[in-house]
């Protein structure tokens, strides 16, 4: 009898390695189990924000086409089973767990992120899946994701985060993410930052794959032509058209290689642009830009550039009281965030977007103490703050001091998002709360030698 919780607690044992980037365990365990990440194809996404949201546009619209899909994303907001998805529905607890024994059989020492990863390729392998959609989980070039055999590639945003493992400059965290380039494989771009961009051209030149930047190379729109998806923020769009794209030269991909299979299948898989267009209105992306009615507005937000995307949206809706509820981890550029996050820059508007300001810890044990991050507010907000001691309290604070209509952003930690989501709607939420490892624990470990 195989128990979800006893694989909950075998993860978190792991997390005392800490993270370290590298392939070589990776790939021994993987081909001790019968190398079961090359029984199927893969799009594969990496980026500093987006590449989830992408993700999830990419596996709906292959659904849409009639493929058995695999979804691969982290962290998770209530349950580690959320990371792993096959045909948009969250892998059971207990069927999970019965791969993990065959891996500590391996005998190899994975750290968290590699054993949720042999886990996602071995019950995708299990579910026979025809493709699997895979966000990488940190970087890219080293990142354990990266021994999959892709027909796609893309890098959705280049931004500061993570800058103790993926350096201090644009041009090598673009060059650490741009590591998932592969021979022959198009590598499909988002917007990024010039810098960016001339260090992932000389990456996918060297890896012999085609650059495709967006609006350049491929699309005006999320199909082309026209259409919307249904995850809220105008950074949306760019996110819905490399789905688009990667799902179509995915699709190109899967039918080239059915078409050669001794039986070839009658029926190849397609989707019209209808088809994409209503994917891309069924997707969802919970903690994204989430409505929980009838006054939250919930938001994983967790560096500038996210805080910068929530902030604009919060723009287009002036006229509206609002308070910030807030708590960030350590190692999170939480000055810069709080700045994009509160000060307003509309000519004319109030110079702070809230009301009130509620700083809290997430459940999360690296959630910077509140009176810490209290000297990372802004001046001209430092009024507005209230230091309360929970999420729960702060919600209810929130609630008490500004009457309705109102709205409450609770944004700046995923795990502040999962506590909160999970009190609002009642998530099952996993008995061990384990989550990936970071901070000072983190190291890198040399490229593999040629």
């Amino acid at each position: 009898m195989y128990r979800y919780a006893d694989l909950l607690a075998r993860l978190e044992i792991t997390r005392r390695i800490g993270v370290s980037l590298g392939l070589k365990r990776v790939q021994d365990a993987l081909e001790m189990l019968g190398a079961p990440h090359r029984k199927f194809p893969a799009v594969h996404i990496a980026g500093t924000n987006g590449k989830g949201s992408t993700a999830a546009m990419t596996a709906a619209i292959l659904r849409a086409a009639g493929l058995r899909v695999g979804l691969y994303t982290s962290p998770h907001l209530s349950r580690f089973t959320e990371r792993i998805r096959i045909d948009g529905v969250e892998i059971d607890g207990d069927r999970l767990a019965a791969f993990d024994p065959s891996i500590q059989a391996t005998g190899i020492p994975l750290t968290y992120f590699e054993v949720a990863t042999v886990l996602a390729f071995l019950a995708f392998a299990d579910a026979e899946v025809d493709v699997a959609v895979l966000e990488t989980g940190l970087g890219g070039r080293l990142d354990a994701t990266n021994v999959c055999h892709p027909l796609a590639t893309a890098i959705t945003s280049i931004s500061f985060d993570h800058t103790e493992m993926l350096g201090e400059s644009l041009r090598e965290i673009a060059g650490e993410k741009a590591g998932i380039a592969k021979a022959g494989i198009p590598l499909f771009l988002g917007p990024v930052p010039a810098e960016a961009d001339e260090e992932i051209a000389r990456v996918a030149a060297g890896a012999g794959a085609r650059l495709l930047r967006l609006a350049r190379d491929f699309g005006l729109g999320p199909t082309g032509t026209s259409g919307t998806s249904s995850l809220p923020g105008a950074h949306q769009v760019a996110n819905a058209t490399l789905a688009v794209a990667l799902a179509r030269e995915a699709l190109t991909g899967i039918s080239s290689e059915m078409a050669a299979r001794p039986a070839p299948r009658l029926i190849m898989p397609v989707v019209s642009d209808a088809g994409i267009r209503k994917a891309l209105v069924d997707v969802a992306w919970p903690g994204r830009l989430e409505r929980v009615p009838p006054d939250v507005l919930l938001d994983c937000a967790h560096n500038p550039e996210g805080a910068t995307a929530l902030a604009s949206d919060l723009d287009q809706r002036p006229g509206v009281s609002r308070a910030l509820v807030v708590s960030i981890v350590e190692g999170k550029s939480a000055r810069a965030m709080l700045h994009e996050l509160i000060v307003s820059a509309t000519p004319g508007a109030a110079p702070t977007r809230f009301a009130a300001i509620y700083l809290t810890q997430s459940s999360s044990p690296r959630a910077i103490p509140s009176d810490a991050l209290l000297a990372c507010v802004p001046d001209v907000a430092r009024s507005l703050v209230h230091i309360v001691p929970t999420p729960r309290e702060a919600m209810v604070a929130a609630r008490i001091q500004l009457a309705a209509p109102r709205e409450i952003v609770v944004a700046g930690s995923i795990f502040l998002v999962g506590d909160v989501r999970a009190e609002l709607l009642g998530e099952v939420r996993d008995p061990i709360q384990t989550s990936d490892p970071m901070g000072s624990m983190a190291r890198i470990e040399p490229p593999p030698k040629e």
